[in-house]
């Protein structure tokens, strides 16, 4: 079995296990710098379309979500520079894999299956990741996408880290028809 054959949609009954994967991530790497408090909440953004996680009801691997725009640095930046119109547009977010599952393409995984039901709404799909993140800078290029520009994630109370625009290539939900 691939990480790919094991990604599945997540339900409700999921939202304990994926809280709890959340936190170990957030003590290991620092993400998110948000959201941990309330790590249920956080895994349901406005906008949700529709998520994935890797792993059983009770411990889970890996997570992602597809979101509806919601007024993200990526979303404009993409406008400005394609002309593209926001309706076209899905935000990738809440991506993490537990440092146990690392190694094993999950992320990709992950990535790929958000990319693939966007796409098949004819989407395209941009998200941010913060610059201290190196280990995601790399699996996203690796995977094609192109950076749009840089920003500042704004979170708490006036706190602000920088970060990084993408859109994912259209190829990358090819890989999962």
């Amino acid at each position: 079995m691939t990480a790919e054959d094991s990604i599945r949609e997540r339900t409700s009954s999921d939202l304990p296990a994926c809280a709890r994967a959340l936190r170990e991530v957030h003590e290991v790497d620092g993400y998110p710098v948000e959201g941990v408090d309330d790590a249920e909440g956080w895994l349901l953004p406005a906008g949700l379309l529709n998520a994935w996680v890797s792993g059983t009801p009770n411990k889970i691997l890996g997570h992602v979500a597809i979101c509806a725009p919601q007024g993200e640095a990526a979303v404009s930046m993409l406008i400005e520079q394609t002309g593209l119109a926001e309706e076209r547009i899905a935000v990738m977010a809440r991506l993490f894999v537990v440092p146990a599952a690392r190694g094993k393409n999950l992320g990709q995984g992950l990535a790929t299956a958000a990319a693939a039901y966007a796409w098949s709404r004819d989407l395209r799909v941009v998200f941010d990741v913060m610059a201290k993140d190196k280990t995601a800078i790399r699996l996203y290029e690796r995977l094609g996408c192109q950076r749009l520009g840089t920003t500042l994630h704004q979170f708490g109370d006036g706190q602000q880290v920088p970060a990084y625009c993408y859109v994912a290539p259209e190829i990358v939900a090819e890989r999962a028809h």
